[in-house]
């Protein structure tokens, strides 16, 4: 089994060094190549020298599934794992990865496992709800999900090959979001199972940056909108998720419920509004 890992990168060479520290002593020649695939910026960053079975795709025009899928023609490898550049990746991280596809043969494609790299309430304290960070936590077992997470998923080569390379008006550069989740659906529809693998185990950063709530609901509301091009969801049925998570929000604020809670509450009405914008509505 050969295994193509590829980095998906935009503007944060710190993060993407602390990346390639962690992943460059996992890579063995003629097993496991890494492919960066960055995007979006004027030149190339400058990579560590050395780095055995490295290939580095540059694209100046933003668009994270389109470098992603020059990097997928590129590729060689029969698992495909996908990771973004602000992770850190546990010192057994491939092995788990090859490990799980040759033990289930069952899947076709892998949900991995992603933890904070320090505690976000600790560091942040409140304003920690509103990191959206992508936490994968479902357990010590292996067990079968309905979808991948862009920031730790792979992909047997024959499943791409089969359901086709990512939607390029989905994912950052383009409408921001939802290109995982329209790849896990077209998936399930060809008749592929997804697994979520406990011991793929990845870091993410912790950036204060991003507790910030009105990026939280702009983001959110990108995702409804996102949600439009790739699900059918029919006039009466976006006009009804908007009401109910308007009621459920208010509600939430007139209790006093807990800042975790309305946050949840504010995402959700967020979603729905962007879902609106996606039927060329316009909500004030």
């Amino acid at each position: 089994m050969s295994t193509s890992i590829i980095v998906a990168t935009h503007a944060r060479p710190d993060s993407l060094r602390r990346l390639l520290d962690s992943l460059a002593p996992q890579i063995i020649a003629d097993q496991r190549e890494l492919l960066i695939a960055e995007n979006g910026t004027d030149a190339p960053t400058q990579l560590a020298a050395g780095i055995v079975g490295l290939k580095h795709l540059h694209e100046s025009r933003p668009g994270k599934c389109r470098i992603q899928n020059s990097a997928i023609r590129e590729a060689t490898g029969d698992i495909m794992v996908f990771l973004d550049d602000d992770l850190i990746v546990a010192p057994n991280y491939l092995d788990a990865v090859e490990s799980f596809f040759d033990t289930h043969p069952e899947f076709a494609a892998m949900k991995g496992r992603v933890l904070p790299v320090e505690d976000p309430e600790q560091k942040i304290g409140p304003m920690s709800v509103y990191l959206d960070l992508p936490i994968v936590d479902h357990g010590d077992r292996v067990c079968e999900v309905r979808g991948v997470l862009g920031a730790n998923m792979a992909f047997r080569a024959t499943a791409l090959a089969k359901v086709g390379l990512f939607n390029e008006r989905l994912g950052p550069g383009a409408c921001g979001h939802e290109e995982e989740t329209e790849m896990s659906a077209r998936l399930r529809t060809a008749g592929y199972r997804i697994g979520y693998a406990p011991g793929a185990l990845v870091y993410h950063e912790v950036d204060s940056a991003r507790a910030d709530r009105e990026r939280y609901i702009r983001v959110s509301r990108e995702r409804g909108r996102c949600r439009m091009l790739h699900e059918h969801h029919s006039a009466l049925d976006v006009i009804t998720k908007n009401a109910v998570a308007m009621a459920r929000l208010r509600f939430a604020q007139l209790v006093g419920a807990s800042t975790a809670r309305i946050a949840r509450e504010e995402r959700r009405f967020a979603i729905a509004r962007g879902m609106f914008d996606g039927l060329g509505g316009k909500v004030s």
